[in-house]
């Protein structure tokens, strides 16, 4: 889930065993995302998404992390099309043809968080989104490859923000990544644009990171609607989202939820 920009959160060095256990409740995500990839249809409800994504979560013997979090009502961000982020599960919202759909997931695990995302084709897709996924994707590994001791976290936002604008697409500026680890948010944050700041935060060993771009087919700007939740592109133009936990180690980024397929 990602978060809009603030101030203050504090930035909390994992140890190895801790990232072990964020490790295992990545893995659960994942393996949440890996099955709604089978079940995400033309004609299923994003609500009966939600409903298997926390009934295999329990399974797990992990709790959804989302709901409830600030009030929201769901236990995934189901986001379709031109909704970006924080999209409500709907019993009146069907998947169709055509169709891409975001998919949020995060668990709380034997005190732990993980958080994944992925952005999936509903049949076959356009080829304009289809690029859109392809890329923003791809950002998302340039992003982590950037997640280096020494570096700044300037470097991850820089090389997402390279990498979607030479391919002629925006970055979401209203919503950003994050540290997580025994909160779902925390320090830092982790934009998918270069900061105006003359400096961002050193990347530290130990550092569990969400790194999650945003990418509009259209521009960069977004509005959020009136549940309070569901964010739009304000042109109403496709939007992707995928994220991964990453923990910052000497030997290089790990990704924690690396089973998602």
């Amino acid at each position: 889930m990602s978060k809009a920009p603030a101030t203050g959160k504090q930035v909390i060095l994992k140890t190895l065993s801790e990232i072990e256990i964020m490790r295992q409740a990545n893995l659960i995500v994942g393996a949440t995302l890996n099955m709604l990839r089978e079940k995400a249809v033309a004609g299923v409800s994003t609500w009966q998404l939600d409903m298997w994504a926390e009934e295999f979560a329990r399974s797990q013997g992990a709790i959804p992390a989302f709901k409830g979090y600030h009030g929201f009502p769901g236990s995934l961000c189901v986001s379709l099309n031109e909704q970006v982020v924080h999209g409500i599960p709907s019993r009146k919202v069907l998947l169709a043809e055509g169709d891409i759909v975001s998919i949020d997931f995060g668990v709380l695990y034997h005190g732990f968080y993980g958080d994944a995302a992925v952005t999936l084709p509903i049949g076959v897709i356009d080829e304009a989104k289809s690029r859109l996924l392809q890329v923003t994707r791809e950002s998302l590994y340039r992003g982590i490859e950037a997640a280096q001791v020494g570096n700044r976290i300037d470097d991850i936002s820089g090389a997402v923000q390279d990498h979607v604008e030479k391919n002629g697409y925006s970055v979401v500026k209203q919503f950003v990544g994050h540290g997580i680890g025994a909160a779902l948010h925390e320090g830092p944050e982790v934009p998918n644009y270069r900061s105006d700041r003359k400096r961002t935060p050193r990347i530290m060993a130990g550092m569990v990171l969400a790194i999650e771009p945003m990418v509009n087919l259209g521009t960069f700007e977004v509005k959020v609607m009136k549940d309070g939740w569901t964010v739009v592109t304000k042109d109403r133009s496709p939007s992707a989202h995928f994220e991964h936990s990453v923990a910052v180690t000497e030997d290089g980024p790990v990704i924690l939820s690396d089973n998602v397929v």
